[in-house]
């Protein structure tokens, strides 16, 4: 009887040389698809950067703006609730009237 020698795996183990060089493709593949959806996400988010540059400009009127309202309702708040309560009509108004479209179409 004859014994046979153990076989060997059909593949293998790499070398860490292979394996570093893997790796290190691997690593610069993703870097590269960082960069392309950086710029995409750049690209897909510019009008709403250009919008909020155009807001900023106008800050200092708004910040002032915003002190004026805030002053009167100080002084007038009866006024101030009136607003408020124009402005949920308002709201719940625009609420029915998409709901009325929806079941129109």
């Amino acid at each position: 009887m004859t014994t046979r020698p153990p076989a060997e795996s059909p593949s293998p183990r790499p070398s860490r040389a292979e394996r570093k060089a893997r790796l290190l493709a691997t690593i610069e593949q993703q870097r590269i698809d960082i960069l392309v959806d950086a710029h995409r996400l750049r690209e897909a988010s510019r009008p709403i950067d250009d919008g909020w540059h155009s807001l900023m400009r106008f800050k200092t009127a708004f910040i002032a703006a915003g002190g004026v309202a805030l002053f009167q309702g100080a002084r007038h708040p009866h006024s101030l609730v009136r607003l408020a309560r124009r402005a949920v009509a308002a709201a719940l108004l625009v609420n029915r009237a998409r709901r009325l479209l929806r079941l129109v179409r």
